[in-house]
């Protein structure tokens, strides 16, 4: 099992070598590399070139940490095809990227619009159909997560979309934090992992509210029925989410993949934040002996 840290804390106010520094000095061996301004950004070309390529797997070198995945996030499902157009053209230099730093694993969200799904869909075949000879040509694999407000949100249609593409180096990924959308606000953590099953590559922990709770009224939103998702990113223990039965889990399925610290909320205090999670991870999978 690969233990990851998320360095979206330190993505904002902290410098690339920092950034991998941080990842090592709070117990990683791996690191999850995030969008970044400097580096790859959400729905943006990359702003890289061969020399921060080189500069970046020195970092990572001189602090003993290894990239375990690279993370564009891409319209590459739009329903508008200019925009579907320039996500692709985006995956492609991603791609070159993720092979030039000796990277063989990448993973995303399935994006679009969640009220065009069929649109998104169709769009989302597309770009695969475009982009999957590459990323097989690069020995790159594929981790994909459904997402709040992406054309797919539940966890049962990410597991069919994966299996549709009939690809073995596509899995899934299976984010914590988005539990409450991935079976419509009930939040049955077991049930949502025995639909994953041999899928399963790669787990991003992190706790959250049910936005669904309260009569649907825990978030008031005006005007109401208004086209938003909303959930959090919080130390686990800090919200509504199963851990038990997560752990447990993921301890039964002997599961062997990544397991990402994905927390976000506590860029003023990343120290702490990092503390409470990686303590709650190795012990429920009862990983003490790992770094």
């Amino acid at each position: 099992m690969r233990l990851a840290y998320d360095p979206s804390h330190f993505r904002d106010n902290t410098g690339l070598k920092e950034t991998i520094d941080n990842v090592a000095r709070l117990g990683y061996e791996y690191v999850e590399l995030s969008p970044r301004k400097d580096f790859i950004w959400f729905y943006e070309y990359p702003k890289v070139d061969k020399q921060l390529i080189k500069d970046l797997k020195r970092y990572c070198s001189d602090a003993g940490v290894k990239i375990s995945s690279v993370l564009p996030v891409q319209q590459w499902s739009s329903p508008n095809e200019l925009e579907r157009q320039a996500a692709v053209r985006n995956w492609k230099r991603c791609i070159e990227i993720t092979s030039d730093l000796g990277v063989d694993l990448m993973n995303s969200e399935f994006a679009g619009d969640k009220t065009r799904p069929t649109e998104s869909e169709a769009s989302f075949i597309r770009s695969m159909d475009e982009l999957m000879p590459i990323f097989e040509k690069e020995g790159i694999a594929l981790n994909l997560q459904s997402h709040p407000h992406d054309f797919i949100e539940l966890n049962i249609e990410a597991v069919r979309m994966i299996r549709a593409l009939d690809k073995d180096w596509i899995k899934l990924v299976y984010s914590v934090a988005h539990a409450f959308f991935y079976d419509d606000g009930i939040g049955d953590i077991g049930k949502q992992l025995d639909e994953a099953k041999d899928l399963l590559a790669h787990v991003l922990i992190a706790d959250t509210l049910n936005h669904k709770a309260a009569f649907g009224l825990r978030y008031i939103v005006n005007p109401p029925n208004a086209n938003v998702t909303v959930h959090q990113h919080l130390n686990p223990g800090e919200g509504e989410i199963d851990f038990d039965t997560l752990y447990r889990k993921l301890r039964e399925f002997n599961f062997n993949g990544i397991v990402t610290n994905s927390v976000f909320a506590y860029p003023d205090k990343p120290d702490w934040s990092n503390e409470v999670t990686l303590n709650s991870i190795k012990q429920g999978l009862g990983l003490s002996a790992v770094k």
